[in-house]
């Protein structure tokens, strides 16, 4: 397929941009000026999310499918003009588009594991985020192949959020953790979670949801004692009070990190054959990519 990949140049942009090259499609990278020449050799397109006509001018009858990948920009209005012009040149065309969300709009899981049909109870950092999923969705009644992919917290490569934690560990000369002990962690191997998202463009029926998530329910203080190691510091994992946390990080965020979920990615594994194989989050951490 020729596929139009928003966000290529992204930590998980890139990795799917691998991925989607290695399974023999063709990537064309939507950029935001003429001077942002891919060095890959890929075509590129401008747009830009604030300019609905520059999206829906980038989805040309040649593209197959499109797989928006940006940092939304924070204003439900925008965001939601951004995917109405993704979406209007597929409607009728049996061509697919694919959302990036998270699983932070599940909100706090309980004792879980929460699957796909489970209702969404956001968090206010990602507040907006389901509305948008299902207008994503809804395109599905109009002829769009509408998927949306919640990935869990994405490691690997070095980077992501865990890679905060190393960071954090060296600042202060000692594993840190944000808010409570028991706080879990759903995680995915940023090349695993590339592998689902290829599966899914390939595949994956119009109107569906999709967990991308390795291990269920990780503990953060396992992955603060493991960034540590990374870091090459031998402390005890210490909380970082939540308070604390804010004026340093934001509230949003802060309180983000502080969230405690545990979230199942059965779904795609029994409907699409997702396979993840690469290290867990705690092995990745400890021996693998952050060091």
């Amino acid at each position: 397929m020729k596929i139009l990949l928003i966000g290529a140049g992204g930590y998980l942009g890139s990795a799917v941009a691998d991925h989607l090259d290695e399974a023999g499609h063709q990537i064309v990278e939507l950029t935001r000026a003429t001077d942002d020449r891919p060095e890959n050799g890929r075509e590129k397109r401008v747009g830009d999310l604030t300019d609905p006509r520059s999206l829906t001018q980038a989805v040309t009858p040649d593209i197959d499918a499109v797989i928006n990948m940006a940092t939304p920009t924070g204003d439900a209005e925008t965001d939601a003009a951004a995917i109405a012009a993704l979406t209007d040149p597929l409607r009728g065309t049996g061509r697919a588009f694919v959302y990036t969300s998270g699983v932070w709009v599940l909100g706090a899981t309980g004792p879980g594991p929460v699957d796909e049909n489970t209702p969404a109870n956001p968090i206010p950092i990602v507040g907006y985020r389901p509305t948008i999923e299902r207008q994503v969705l809804d395109t599905a009644e109009s002829g769009v192949r509408a998927l949306v992919i919640r990935p869990g917290i994405v490691h690997g490569r070095g980077g992501g959020i865990p890679a905060l934690l190393v960071n954090l560990a060296r600042e202060h000369a000692a594993p840190r953790f944000v808010g409570e002990e028991a706080v879990r962690w759903p995680m995915v191997h940023v090349d695993d979670l590339a592998d689902l998202f290829v599966s899914a463009v390939e595949r994956a029926p119009a109107g569906s949801l999709w967990h991308g998530v390795a291990e269920t329910a990780v503990a953060v203080r396992d992955l603060a004692s493991a960034a540590g190691r990374a870091a090459g510091v031998q402390a005890e994992p210490q909380s970082w009070p939540l308070d604390q946390a804010r004026e340093a990080l934001g509230a949003l965020f802060a309180d983000a990190l502080a969230l405690d979920q545990s979230v199942s990615g059965d779904a795609a594994r029994d409907k699409l054959g997702w396979r993840p194989q690469r290290d867990g989050a705690v092995a990745d951490l400890a021996e693998g990519s952050y060091r």
